[in-house]
């Protein structure tokens, strides 16, 4: 059984975490948070409505300079699997990527660019253009992304009652020495692409609304974002999540960075077909947890302990929420 006080005293401790929290600065001074923009800032990418019912989904993604310098190819590959993530995660599906890349000579940036053109064959996504020096002091990448979808997926529309899912593919291995759940390098490029296809068509068969890929922030991290965009709450019981039989399970709920890992918040009526069409394809995905109308984030162990984790009252995550009533005096 885990020690719930344990886990929370390390969620606060959390450099991913800590790299989230970071957002609200950033949202605080350009303004745009709390429903100030006609697109709401806080999701995995920006929506534009297209003008004929659908949206143009717009993403960029960077990556931290000292893993782009000791796995480069790998790095590459992460620029588009992270970014086409983002877009499977608004319900779209991915058109084409541009990256940036700077390098200390041509070497490290073939080896950079080749992981970026292995993704791009593997998810069926081409590279359209970007900007490249390899004449840099250093590694460094950045990778945009246009999609479009149909019909969105947000992180603004869990509502109290729903159920929180987690669909995570197991069929992989850390990669390490960073916490990077690799489970697409060695799969097979139609099983990627159908697998994320999964969540258009949870959103176009209207089965839920609300869903938000699993980053470094790691599983209970991103649950917080969503819910705090949401406004609302959840108690999550830690241990029905997905995970596999060897992995330490605060590791996993808290630092690792699946290649194949979303949050959804899912009406109580669509979770028996939610559930069925993740397992059809042979994925990870169990109910975890509850969405509710209050304002915090509850973890719960096997045996019904219970553990505050997180008060959106008292604390905001990333800035993105609606504002919220002031914590009512004891």
């Amino acid at each position: 059984m885990i020690a719930l006080a344990t886990l929370v005293e390390a969620l606060r401790a959390n450099r991913g975490l800590a790299h989230k929290a970071d957002i609200a600065d950033v949202v605080h001074t350009l303004g745009v948070g709390n429903g100030h923009t006609q697109v709401p800032v806080g999701d995995d990418c920006a929506a534009i409505p297209d003008g004929n019912g659908g949206y143009q989904l717009l993403a960029i993604e960077g990556f931290i300079n000292e893993f782009v310098a000791h796995d480069p190819w790998f790095a590459g590959w992460c620029g588009v699997m992270v970014n086409v993530s983002d877009i499977y995660a608004m319900g779209g599906r991915p058109t084409a990527v541009v990256d940036a890349a700077w390098s200390r000579g041509r070497d490290k940036m073939r080896e950079l660019l080749e992981g970026l053109a292995a993704a791009s064959r593997a998810y069926g996504v081409p590279v359209v253009g970007g900007h490249s020096n390899a004449r840099c002091d250093r590694e460094q990448l950045s990778v945009a992304i246009l999609g479009h979808a149909r019909k969105l997926l947000t992180s603004f529309d869990a509502r109290p009652g729903d159920a929180l899912i987690a669909a995570i593919d197991l069929r992989g291995a850390y990669r390490a020495p960073y916490p990077h759940w690799n489970a697409s390098t060695t799969a097979p490029p139609e099983r990627l692409r159908a697998d994320l296809d999964l969540l258009p068509q949870l959103a176009e068969a209207g089965l839920c609304a609300a869903a938000k890929d699993i980053s470094q922030a790691g599983l209970i991290g991103t649950s917080m974002m969503l819910l705090e965009c949401s406004g609302v709450g959840a108690t999550i019981d830690v241990e029905r999540v997905p995970r596999p039989a060897d992995v330490d399970l605060s590791h996993w709920l808290l630092s690792t960075f699946p290649s194949f890992g979303f949050v959804l918040a899912v009406p109580q009526r669509h979770v028996a077909e939610v559930l069925a069409r993740f397992r059809e394809r042979e994925l990870g995905c169990a109910v975890i947890g509850k969405c509710n109308d209050g304002h915090r984030l509850q973890l719960r162990n096997e045996h019904g302990d219970q553990q505050l984790a997180w008060d959106f009252r008292e604390r905001s995550l990333i800035g993105c929420g609606p504002p919220l009533k002031e914590k009512p005096d004891a």
